[in-house]
């Protein structure tokens, strides 16, 4: 919704402010222009990116346009889970707790938080190191450098639409440039016709010029940094796991545990502890009455 709303202030703003003195929208319309910038912005685009990286920039330009980032209920999901796995952990056999880790979609602790076992690479996240936990041999020093790996990996890997996205942004007012000297050609070629004719020539090839800078600056550039925004935020997820998992393994009670997490959500997000703990209560006496 924020980006609509951004999109229709930029052009009410530019377009009016245009027409307001004394320009002539008409003047505007260039069809052909946008289809060379355009078109060559894409081609670019296709040419830079791996096809994996284009489907998950279509995929990244939906999330930032629903501003797709974890909601309260999510983190709260996510401790819920953690607080549940953690206290499986410190009281089950390990056979037993390997059945929800090893089966998460049939896992009753997982389907307890959908919004969790929806987002399939958490959920692999969270079983992968809760396997470690069971197997006992590492080390928390251990598993905290391979987290911060796997984590700067994932994130890597979410930022490549935001990275490719930047370089089309960054590459189209050279590319307006050329539209603009195309259009520059045909007008030479016109310098025999009429003053107001070559005029309106050279009007229309400086509209690439005005495309180029509008979109990268005005359009692709802002779209670009809403996708870091929500994929950052989307990535904090994997720290909250990170830091309960190894608070976890110092030593710490689950429900301490789960502080460590809630203390990683930004400060405008983060979910009181009341909030967590009758969440974790809600979810605990569900699951029990489900078995």
């Amino acid at each position: 919704m924020g980006i609509l709303i951004g999109l229709v202030v930029t052009f009410g703003c530019v377009i009016g402010g245009f027409m307001a003195m004394g320009g002539h929208i008409d003047v505007l319309i260039q069809p052909w222009e946008v289809v060379i910038i355009g078109g060559a912005a894409l081609g670019t685009f296709l040419v830079a990116n791996p096809l994996a990286t284009v489907k998950d920039t279509g995929k990244a330009c939906l999330e930032a346009f629903k501003h797709a980032v974890p909601k309260q209920k999510e983190y709260l999901e996510t401790l819920g889970l953690l607080h549940n796995l953690m206290r499986e952990l410190r009281t089950k056999s390990r056979s037993e707790v390997e059945n929800h880790i090893d089966n998460p979609e049939e896992s009753s602790i997982f389907q307890t938080y959908p919004s969790v076992l929806k987002d399939r690479a958490l959920t692999h996240f969270i079983c992968d190191y809760c396997r470690i936990i069971i197997i006992g041999n590492a080390r928390p020093f251990e598993i905290e450098a391979l987290m911060d790996e796997e984590i700067q990996t994932i994130r890597r890997d979410k930022l490549k639409p935001y990275h490719a996205l930047q370089a089309v942004a960054d590459g189209l007012p050279a590319l307006g440039i050329v539209a603009a000297v195309l259009g520059v050609i045909k007008a030479m070629g016109a310098l025999d016709q009429s003053p107001e004719i070559l005029g309106a020539l050279v009007g229309a090839a400086l509209v690439g010029t005005f495309l180029g800078i509008f979109l990268s600056y005005a359009i692709v550039g802002p779209i670009a940094t809403k996708i870091k925004i929500v994929r950052d935020k989307r990535n904090r997820l994997y720290v909250i796991v990170k830091q309960t998992l190894l608070a976890y393994m110092n030593g710490s009670l689950p429900q301490v545990a789960v502080e460590f997490g809630r203390k990683t959500i930004s400060a405008y997000d983060r979910p009181s502890i009341d909030a967590v703990e009758e969440n974790t209560l809600n979810a605990g006496a569900a699951e029990k009455k489900a078995a």
